[in-house]
């Protein structure tokens, strides 16, 4: 079968290294009374944990032997409580982490949705946006563990291992050597498997991507996959997907299952090891002299105590690997570069007067392309241009570049004498109302809809705008009126209905730049005729930029350019192109054949 573009990995521009764990560390960073605590709290339990073998060789060596049960008592009292605290400081220690980590989790995820917000269209344009949304939500939550407990965790286990080493040489410094013994193959055999763990997981976040940036299309899709029956081959391509997931997964899962078994029998061999050596010493053979029991005893438990930490340091390993990958792809789209955003020494446009002028422009979405090349022209403020022209010619891009959604590659635009590259994109974007033929809706009520572009704007000004636009009866006949929650993407509204919210959403914007772009494409011919006084007075003394194919709607504009050849090859009135018989001509004639 062949491989579409969701069967396409991602590929990380360079490897994984320690910076991106340190960039994480800058998040725990804002946390540092409380990690501190935390560390405090972990502290206090490990020493009480380190206690309780000391109290069990006491006991074996000097309280059962004497017969003195009142000592015993107080020994095992002693090793239950040091027990009990150690409990209840690590549970305390796990709840104060567990809220430091998701206030990080929780800085991560507004730090990317912010970048994400300043990236430009070309971002978007350029890849699926299922495997945009995987990162913000999927990825992140994948490393909440480590997070949350994974870092001080690590810190930890290391501080227990090296108590647990010290009372150990303390106890008994021979038995001591045979618990570490282990360690050289501990070291080895993760040496071996770290490599293996971050590729397969990679695979993995690479899996999950792909199959979640289908599934958004498939979904936002569905209407027309039910048109044209392809519910088969589409089931066949998620199949697909989703069976290459789990090959990767279980091979990653694999990997990370060989971990802890390995460990725990390197630590169940190294207690047998004691038991064989701690017998040897403990007879006194072979002139090593002569060890008690409760030192024997002692240490087994301190083995355990020594090795429990290096198996949870193995399973945090598995953690750490799994959230290395991720951490890769969200730190990927955190240094992605903003291309569009304020230059330096960017100053607010005031307010406009609406002059357009485009000098020598030159611009391509793929640098092999120019749509426009070396295109000059200039609009008077309030004035109405209509640009009419082949699909693909670059009518739309004119509109884009004016709002700054792309930087040009050469020439440049100028409102008002200024040039828009050197003034602040919300003072440029926040006076100019820009209304497309796909009319997106928010989820929320229509009030929300409407005011989306206003917040400030009152409900009669909303009121108003949706008399003008004629959608104001329509809404009142609902039951809520404007408080009626729409569902996402204006599910249950017609195409021609959410056309109109959107106009009216523009309109209460009170833009001084307005941009038409095939506005009313999808309304009938009769509620556009009835919304056309509106438009007039709406268009009245400012500049406004309309797109339409149905040349009926732009007669009346100030001026026509017919957008071709990378340019603007004819402009004019109606009547001017009409009595020049050239482009404009052609396709106005056809149309009305």
């Amino acid at each position: 079968m062949a491989r579409n573009k969701f069967d396409i990995d991602e590929e990380l521009d360079s490897p994984f290294d320690i910076r991106h764990l340190k960039r994480a560390l800058i998040y725990a960073g804002k946390h540092k009374k409380r990690i501190a605590l935390g560390l405090f709290l972990s502290l206090v339990s490990i020493l009480c944990g380190v206690a309780g073998p000391l109290f069990a060789q006491a006991s074996i060596d000097r309280a059962i032997p004497a017969g003195d049960s009142r000592l015993v008592i107080l020994l095992g009292g002693g090793m239950l409580f040091t027990t009990f605290l150690s409990i209840f400081f690590a549970q305390r220690r796990s709840m104060v982490m567990t809220k430091v980590g998701q206030d990080i989790i929780y800085d991560i995820r507004e730090d990317l949705f912010a970048h994400l917000q300043k990236l430009s269209f070309e971002y978007y344009d350029s890849r699926p946006h299922g495997k945009i949304i995987v990162r913000l939500i999927n990825y992140i939550n994948n490393i909440s563990e480590l997070m949350t407990n994974g870092i001080i965790n690590f810190v930890m286990e290391c501080l227990n291992l090296l108590f647990i080493a010290v009372v150990m040489f303390f106890v008994s410094w021979k038995l001591a050597l045979v618990v570490l013994a282990g360690l050289p193959i501990f070291v080895v055999f993760l040496v071996f498997i770290k490599n293996k763990q971050r590729k397969a997981w990679q695979a993995v976040s690479n899996k999950t991507a792909n199959m979640n940036a289908y599934l958004h299309e498939s979904i936002v899709g569905v209407k027309v996959t039910q048109t044209f029956t392809r519910e088969e081959q589409n089931a066949e391509i998620f199949d697909r997907l989703s069976g290459s997931y789990r090959k990767d997964w279980m091979k990653a899962v694999k990997y990370s299952l060989l971990v802890w078994p390995t460990v725990d029998n390197i630590a169940n061999i190294v207690r047998g090891a004691i038991f064989i050596v701690g017998l040897v010493v403990f007879t006194g053979a072979a002139g090593v002299g002569a060890a008690t029991l409760g030192t024997v005893s002692a240490m087994s438990m301190y083995s355990w105590r020594f090795w429990q930490p290096l198996i949870n340091l193995s399973n945090l390993m598995n953690t750490f690997i799994t959230a290395v990958a991720y951490l890769e792809r969200i730190f990927e789209t955190l240094d992605e570069p903003v291309t569009v955003k304020d230059s330096p020494g960017a100053v607010a446009l005031p307010t406009l007067q609406g002059e357009v002028t485009f000098e020598n422009v030159t611009f391509a979405y793929e640098k092999s392309t120019n749509i426009l090349e070396n295109l000059s022209f200039k609009v008077k403020p309030g004035e109405n241009i209509a640009l009419v022209g082949p699909t693909g010619a670059g009518k739309t891009t004119i509109v884009n570049l004016i709002s700054r959604f792309y930087d040009l590659n050469g020439g440049r635009i100028l409102i008002d004498g200024n040039d828009i590259s050197g003034v602040t994109l919300s003072s440029l974007r926040s006076q100019m109302g820009i209304m497309l033929q796909d009319s997106f809706i928010f989820s929320g009520t229509m009030m929300f809809n409407i005011k989306y572009g206003n917040r400030d704007a009152t409900d009669e000004e909303a009121f108003a705008a949706c008399k003008i636009v004629g959608i104001d009866e329509f809404i009142r006949s609902l039951k809520d009126g404007y408080n009626t929650e729409i569902k996402e993407r204006g599910a249950g509204l017609s195409t021609g209905q959410k056309q109109l919210i959107a106009f009216a959403r523009t309109i209460l914007a009170n833009p001084r730049i307005l941009v038409l772009d095939e506005a009313t494409s999808s309304i009938d011919a009769k509620t556009e005729r009835n919304m056309q006084k509106s438009l007039d007075y709406l268009l009245k003394g400012r500049t406004s930029f309309i797109i339409a194919h149905r040349l009926s709607t732009v007669r009346g504009c100030d001026r026509i350019m017919y957008v071709n050849a990378q340019g603007i090859t004819e402009s004019g009135s109606h009547d001017e192109l009409m009595a020049k018989k050239g482009d404009y001509y052609t396709l106005y004639t056809t149309q009305n054949l």
